[in-house]
């Protein structure tokens, strides 16, 4: 049986890459022979659709979630050694729920339960909110990807989210591990310098070493239903991407 990590990427920001970020490194792994499973919790479903599953009438999360549908009957392989769990079109009613009282917020770590050990890694790509969905996966997750970007309205963001995830750890009773991923990130520019200096400064230990240039490739390659080791393989991103796919395994920071 495998020792299963489970990781949300999270930022209650909207804008900073956070779809990105998990569409090329759950391929990144997936292309170094780890099994995954990528589990799209955002109701936008944009990661379902930037690795191709465009079909409308296919079940997703939310029949696991709500109906009690088996996990495994609503994921699909996408890529060797890489499957998906689907945001699927009633996802954002779990947005809505009120019965159920606690226990809501454990929906999605009760599911996860029965495939620990059949991955490598689980990796949830969580919506832009505060809302119950997020809740799930903070219940359900020992790890936490946070995208950012070189702003200082970023790094307000950062502050509000680690100061969520201190209260859920007291609830939990155990730590998050937290890795905090600059990207978009623009070297010319004195702000994003700036910003990079005050997370290394607070985060170093947090921070995974290799940044994601600003690139027009990883904005169009979704699109296309492609990861960027699929649109352009030779690419500055692509290298990046891979290079912070081995920071991850490792654990390699600043």
């Amino acid at each position: 049986m495998k020792q299963t990590r489970v990781i949300a990427v999270l930022n209650q920001k909207g804008g900073v890459g956070k779809t990105t970020t998990t569409l090329n490194l759950v391929h990144g792994l997936s292309r170094k022979g780890y099994e995954v499973l990528a589990m799209d919790l955002d109701p936008q479903g944009q990661l379902t659709s930037s690795l191709g599953l465009m079909k409308r009438d296919i079940g997703g999360l939310e029949k696991a979630l709500l109906n009690g549908t088996q996990i495994a009957e609503v994921t699909y392989p996408v890529r060797e050694n890489l499957k998906l769990v689907p945001a699927g079109h009633g996802l954002s009613e779990i947005e809505d729920r009120s019965e159920g009282g606690s226990s809501r917020g454990m929906m999605l770590r009760n599911i996860l339960v029965d495939i620990k050990g059949q991955y490598d890694f689980i990796i949830i790509d969580c919506p832009p909110s505060s809302g119950l969905l997020v809740v799930n996966a903070l219940f359900a997750v020992d790890e936490v990807i946070i995208p950012m970007t070189g702003d200082y309205l970023a790094l307000q963001g950062l502050s509000h989210l680690m100061s969520t995830l201190r209260n859920f750890e007291k609830v939990l009773g155990h730590k998050y591990k937290e890795w905090i991923v600059l990207g978009r990130f623009q070297a010319r520019r004195k702000l994003s310098q700036e910003v990079k200096g005050k997370l290394k400064e607070y985060f170093a230990d947090n921070m995974l070493l290799t940044e994601i240039t600003e690139s027009v490739l990883l904005a169009e390659s979704p699109g296309f239903g492609k990861t960027i080791y699929e649109y352009r393989p030779s690419s500055r991103s692509a290298k990046e991407f891979e290079s912070l796919v081995d920071d991850f395994i490792i654990g390699r920071t600043h």
